[in-house]
């Protein structure tokens, strides 16, 4: 199976153009999927040295929330797992629908 890049970049840029809210609203719900992916990853944080009180520092555990965050983001914003395009293609297709119907006078 083949994926011809041009045409599934040349939808996502029709669909930026468009609407970029929605492209931001899937971008954000991909990022927060991915978060919620990579918080086990965490779990070896232990292992980097100190005693325990050191490891369970409130102000580590931030940093590190910061970091799955921004890594998180970069996938999505990357293409991610191709979660946001779906989440782009399903709403507008929704949409789509929607305004045929309301221009053939029937209510939705």
């Amino acid at each position: 199976m083949r994926i011809d890049a041009t045409i599934a970049s040349s939808a996502a840029t029709t669909n930026e153009a468009k609407n970029p809210k929605l492209v931001s609203a899937a971008q954000q719900f991909e990022s927060m999927m991915l978060q919620e992916m990579l918080k086990p990853m965490r779990s070896g944080e232990d292992s980097w040295g100190g005693d325990d009180n050191q490891s369970s520092d409130s102000g580590m555990d931030t940093i590190s929330s910061f970091g799955t965050e921004a890594v998180a983001t970069a996938i999505s914003k990357g293409g991610g797992l191709g979660i946001a395009r779906q989440v782009i293609q399903q709403v507008t297709q929704e949409h789509q629908r929607d305004e045929q119907k309301a221009s053939h006078g029937t209510k939705v």
